[in-house]
């Protein structure tokens, strides 16, 4: 009888530690941008709250009231565990992430959303394998809308028209555009746009519309210029330490899951869209001059930059890529998608 007790016993402590394994997870999310900002508030906070609603509470998502560091180490930050999910834009570290600039190409695609579908869509198909996000946990990839070029000077109409100016960038192939048309690239946040313009270190920069009201710049900037399908986009990631996403029960891994990439890609994009165009209209609210560049203009460009895309299909052709394909996809899904 004793035997027998003691088994039963036995058999319900292990269940007990097996049902324990997988208790319930705090996280915590280290967040660079200002809380006001739309990346913030919209896109961020709103999927770590959802975490906790579609795994029922067992998974919650705890935003630390102060930025562990520079949005540059914010991916280290997540693979060492000091926080435990962290987003940035892969541009940030220049020479670090190669694939991802397929998505920060001139001309790709006027939509945030469109394009940060297509992303998911065409990393997934021809970049995943490559690994380049191997010591984390991926949980989302996304771009802002199609870039633009804001300064104090004088109206961009022609390439010339950049000669000198000095631009805030925020890396990546952005980087590379700027300096191609002549203008002088300086690599920070786009958090630092406000601190670099009040202070005349730089002479403009280069965001979506959105910034002009998201970082309070638009009477500093009092010239946009715009181009069909963008001067540039930049990627963003959305990460997760391997061994805390390890911890998760599968239950609730796939219930994450289902929130992120795809869905987490057209929560961002919608949100860039509609504050693109506040932007826009913000701008023109203050009489500022909004160029739209023109067909001679845009040729002028590709014909300057075009030299980024293709070094950029021969190198990663090189690490077993077909980089010309994938670009092409993503354009062709950032064309054709319509947005919900």
């Amino acid at each position: 009888m004793k035997r027998t007790l003691s088994k039963i016993l036995l058999g319900l402590s292990v269940i007990a530690c097996s049902q324990n394994v997988f208790a319930e997870t705090r996280l915590t999310l280290s967040s660079w941008m200002p809380s006001q900002h739309p990346m913030a508030a919209e896109m961020i906070f709103p999927w770590a709250k959802e975490v906790a609603e579609v795994t029922e509470g067992r998974v919650t998502v705890d935003i630390l009231a102060k930025a562990l560091g520079h949005p540059k180490i914010h991916y280290d930050i997540a693979r060492d565990g000091l926080a435990d999910i962290t987003y940035s834009a892969h541009g940030y570290t220049p020479g670090r992430f190669l694939l991802t600039k397929v998505a920060e190409f001139p001309f790709s695609g006027n939509s945030a959303e469109a394009q940060s579908v297509a992303y998911w869509r065409v990393y997934n198909k021809y970049l995943a394998d490559a690994n380049e996000h191997k010591d984390v946990k991926l949980l989302g990839l996304f771009t802002h809308g199609p870039g633009a070029v804001h300064n104090s000077k004088h109206p961009i109409e022609k390439t010339s028209d950049f000669d000198g100016l000095k631009l805030r960038v925020g890396g990546g192939v952005v980087n590379q555009v700027a300096t191609s048309v002549g203008a002088v690239p300086l690599l920070k946040p786009a958090s630092k746009a406000y601190e670099l313009l009040s202070h005349g270190v730089a002479d403009g920069t280069m965001n979506p519309p959105d910034a002009l009201v998201g970082f309070n710049i638009v009477d500093m900037v009092k010239n946009t210029t715009i181009v069909p399908g963008g001067f540039y986009n930049i990627s963003f990631f959305l990460v997760m330490n391997k061994d805390r996403w390890n911890e998760i029960d599968p239950v609730d891994q796939a219930a994450i899951e289902r929130i992120s990439g795809e869905a987490f890609a057209k929560r961002c994009g919608k949100v860039w869209d509609r504050i693109a165009q506040e932007g826009l209209d913000a701008a023109k609210a203050n009489s500022n001059t909004i160029t739209y560049a023109d067909d001679a203009f845009v040729a002028d460009l590709k014909a300057k930059t075009a030299h980024i895309e293709s070094e950029w299909v021969t190198e990663v052709n090189e690490k077993g890529v077909d980089g010309a394909a994938a670009l092409a996809e993503l354009r062709e899904i950032a064309n054709s998608y319509t947005p919900e």
